[in-house]
């Protein structure tokens, strides 16, 4: 992965009547709270949502590791677009869905049962397609956590393990953020536009490799090694610059 420090980053990328707009959710839409749903997502951030989606002609999808049924009591009332469980789950514009069967997640969920159990500290995050460990509030614990979770994959075929912020998480081998993006782009009204993608953690990271490998632009959202090649400091200058980008398009930027 290349680093580019910040002094060293391009401008942000420009955001058109052309784009298709994808955006992780946790550590980027929404700032990183101490538990997953405690994340607060404002008014303006709903506003700003339901502008660029009629703005962009419907090409603007959430693309996160939270399954869709979150997403979207987060989002209410919009139903955007959305790959929920790390790609697991995709919901097309026309409202179509995709679902990837789950592997067997019960030695790799009892395993890291096991480890709450013992640090309380831990929280255990049993998905529908997917089991997530977080140890934002342990830090030291990061070595046990990790090595647990690698020895219940090793034992439950189909499984991978994902690293992201404070957490492990373990699902289907071979979906992906990057994959979800690729299939939202075959699709309209997605197809034929330049696509963005924003995200913060390395579970980003195919995304932003898919969507430069179509011509469009990776966006990190804060620090740390990526191959994104547009960078943000935080979460809150994103949504600004979304916010501009719907007032400029109001106005009728040119694409």
């Amino acid at each position: 992965m290349r680093w580019y420090g910040f002094g060293k980053m391009q401008t942000l990328p420009p955001l058109t009547p052309r784009t298709a707009l994808f955006l992780d959710f946790d550590g980027t839409l929404v700032d990183i709270a101490p538990r997953p749903e405690e994340v607060i997502v404002s008014a303006v951030v709903i506003t700003t949502l339901q502008r660029l989606h009629a703005q962009l002609e419907g090409a603007l999808a959430i693309v996160s590791g939270r399954e869709l049924a979150g997403i979207d009591s987060f989002l209410t009332p919009l139903i955007l677009p959305a790959a929920g469980a790390h790609g697991g789950q995709l919901r097309q514009a026309d409202g179509s869905m995709t679902v990837i069967d789950p592997p067997d997640l019960f030695l790799v969920s009892r395993a890291a049962g096991r480890l709450t159990v013992m640090h309380p500290n831990l929280l255990l995050e049993n998905k529908t397609g997917s089991v997530a460990l977080h140890y934002r509030q342990a830090p030291e614990l990061e070595t046990l956590c990790l090595e647990t979770l690698t020895d219940a994959v090793c034992r439950s075929p189909g499984t991978e393990l994902l690293r992201g912020k404070f957490v492990f998480e373990v699902k289907a081998a071979g979906v992906s953020k990057g994959g979800a993006i690729t299939a939202f782009m075959a699709r309209q009204p997605f197809a034929g536009r330049v696509p963005l993608f924003a995200g913060d953690d390395l579970t980003d990271e195919d995304g932003f490799a898919a969507v430069q490998q179509l011509g469009g632009h990776g966006l990190k959202v804060g620090d740390g090694p990526t191959q994104a090649r547009s960078r943000c400091a935080s979460p809150a200058e994103l949504r600004n610059w979304l916010a501009q980008a719907a007032a400029t398009l109001t106005q009728g930027a040119p694409a």
